[in-house]
């Protein structure tokens, strides 16, 4: 059966805009502390869904709700977003979204935990993707930054962590529910710049302030709200999807905005989670 088309609005949502982000959270790390700038980002994204949600009458989130907003919130943004934003101080943004592909074979492990299965077809499609991280790991710029290569595995399982928690636990009422999230989780991320030892530098270029102002637009209200429409409204598989379309989106963009370099290996990893991704999507539509 097709799929409805809210959800394919917020699936195109996720999959072209959460492309473009890897590129533009590289500007915003080259001149601003990774942390200290992207809780800063989720704050302001947070409020202003925030006062949206109050504006259109949804209930004060219960303190139940705020409690568990904390931990879905520094799954997802304090180790999910903030270590990759610390690795692409070192790594290209397009290395940094096929890294980050493995995210829905880490939920799929973690689906009996959370009382669902995972089908066949996924476990296919996943498995592609899989292998095309796997050939990504030849590339030398990861070998040469091994610690920045391992916040970014990191990165992945704690987003699918914190995504199929958000699917089980209390949460607020409609956008409420990434509102309180990217709240909680950008003091998270303040917390842990500041303990980081990071610092606000005395300037900031145009460029810099237009790659964050598109982060917090873009990247946290548009994305991430579609984001959390989707695990609501799918299964797990398809809501994280992205992570399989993302990676050769943004390697066109890292290339043709960034000019980074696309070598034989990337084009392999990008062929193999094109397929994932197709066999993904035809799982999740019977």
């Amino acid at each position: 059966m097709g799929l409805d088309r809210r959800v394919l609005i917020a699936l195109a949502t996720v999959y072209l805009v959460w492309s473009s982000t890897y590129y533009a959270l590289l500007i915003a790390v080259k001149e601003l502390p990774a942390l200290l700038m992207s809780g800063t980002r989720y704050l302001i994204a947070g409020a202003i869904l925030f006062a949206f949600g109050k504006l259109r009458g949804a209930r004060w989130p219960s303190l139940r709700e705020w409690l568990w907003a904390v931990p879905v919130g520094a799954l997802l943004f304090l180790i999910g977003n903030g270590f990759v934003a610390l690795a692409e101080v070192h790594l290209p943004s397009a290395i940094a979204a096929v890294v980050v592909a493995t995210m829905p074979m880490f939920a799929a492990l973690m689906a009996p935990m959370f009382g669902e299965k995972s089908r066949g077809g996924e476990w296919l499609g996943m498995g592609l993707g899989l292998g095309g991280v796997l050939v990504l790991c030849f590339n030398g710029e990861l070998q040469a930054h091994a610690g920045s290569a391992a916040l970014l595995f990191i990165a992945p399982i704690s987003w699918a962590i914190g995504s199929m928690l958000a699917r089980k636990v209390p949460v607020a009422q409609g956008i409420l529910a990434p509102a309180t999230q990217m709240i909680a989780g950008g003091f998270t991320m303040l917390l842990g710049g500041l303990v980081h030892g990071e610092r606000v530098p005395p300037s900031l270029s145009a460029r810099g302030v237009l790659a964050v102002v598109y982060l917090i637009v873009f990247g946290s209200l548009a994305g991430f709200s579609a984001y959390s429409y989707l695990l609501k409204s799918t299964r797990p598989a398809l809501a994280m999807s992205y992570s399989y379309v993302n990676p050769p989106l943004a390697v066109l963009v890292g290339a043709a905005l960034g000019r980074e370099h696309v070598g034989p290996e990337m084009l392999a990893s990008v062929a193999l989670i094109g397929a994932g991704t197709f066999a993904l999507l035809r799982a999740a539509r019977t």
